[in-house]
């Protein structure tokens, strides 16, 4: 271009140029926008794997493989309060490129590459994206139907009115809240996903490693200690992020006082209905859920016509 002797011959050779960069610009930006975990395709293989190899490793698949892989998107970003994050509005996961295969931010490490705190996020946001697909389904199945309507009610008469511990560190320190309807929800659908959560890693840790179809059954005894263990302690609590805004300053974060734990109720369906337990694992804990408590719980008016 440089040894262009005449106007005409610049200009032709600048629109020759600029048509090369176009053509160039499409056809490099056609592939990468085809790899972009963002994209539906490419979100929809990523679910299918993920379903696909927990299976494997014998993880609960029973409430992911009701969701339709084309229902949530996948992104991967810099995270810095949290490793994954849930956004219900658009349907959309963003994990942070911690979670990625090589941290390029493409697609998710194999999950038995992830470690058993990474799998308890990982399932405490899936969780999330099952309470959000049956929301929106417009035709329910009977089951999805008859469990939102066990959550709304859970709803009504545990989360409407509770007590939380605004330090932490002083669970005796309550506090009465009065939620609204969006809070009220949200610190049901975190209190649930915290036992799932809880419930991965629990299996995962009393079992050391994760377990191929051929490596025998599930540490029952070692889940249902555990269980035990995690009542006494008042362990599976939830929180709710206040919507008043001088509240919010404060905290991001309420949570929940020890006795507006997840009930025996709401535990119990969770393992049937989401989880997939096993009859036996579940009568293991009915009756451990029913020793005496040295935190007592808060049941709610409905308890006595709620039943797993």
């Amino acid at each position: 271009m440089r040894c262009v002797r005449s106007y005409i011959g610049r200009v032709q050779g600048v629109a020759a140029l600029l048509t090369g960069g176009m053509l160039l610009g499409l056809l490099y930006s056609v592939p990468i926008h085809a790899e972009t975990p963002t994209s539906q395709s490419d979100s929809s293989r990523l679910w299918h794997g993920l379903v696909a190899e927990a299976k494997t490793l014998r993880l609960p698949t029973q409430f992911l493989e009701q969701v339709p892989a084309h229902f949530v998107t996948f992104e991967f970003e810099d995270l810095h309060a949290f490793a994954a994050e849930y956004h219900p509005a658009d349907h959309r996961m963003v994990l942070d490129r911690s979670l990625s295969l090589n941290g390029a931010g493409r697609t998710l490490r194999p999950l038995g590459r992830l470690t058993h705190k990474e799998l308890e996020t990982l399932y405490h946001e899936l969780f999330h994206v099952y309470m959000d697909f049956l929301e929106q389904e417009s035709v329910p199945s009977e089951a999805h139907a008859s469990f939102i309507a066990f959550a709304r009610e859970q709803q009504r008469c545990r989360y409407q009115q509770v007590l939380i511990t605004p330090v932490l560190q002083k669970r005796a320190l309550k506090e009465e809240r009065f939620l609204s309807e969006t809070e009220s929800w949200e610190a049901l659908n975190e209190t649930w996903a915290v036992f799932i959560g809880w419930a991965v890693w629990t299996q995962l840790e009393v079992d050391h490693k994760p377990r191929r179809e051929s490596q025998g059954s599930v540490n029952t005894s070692g889940w249902i200690a555990r269980l035990n263990q995690a009542e006494q302690d008042a362990a599976l609590v939830g929180y709710y992020e206040p919507e008043d805004p001088n509240e919010k300053r404060m905290a991001r974060k309420r949570f929940l006082a020890p006795e507006f734990r997840l009930s025996s109720p709401e535990l119990l369906r969770l393992m049937k209905d989401v989880l997939g337990s096993q009859p036996d694992v579940i009568r293991q804990a009915t009756q451990t859920l029913q020793r005496p408590r040295p935190v007592p719980s808060t049941p709610g008016a409905c308890a006595a016509s709620t039943k797993p």
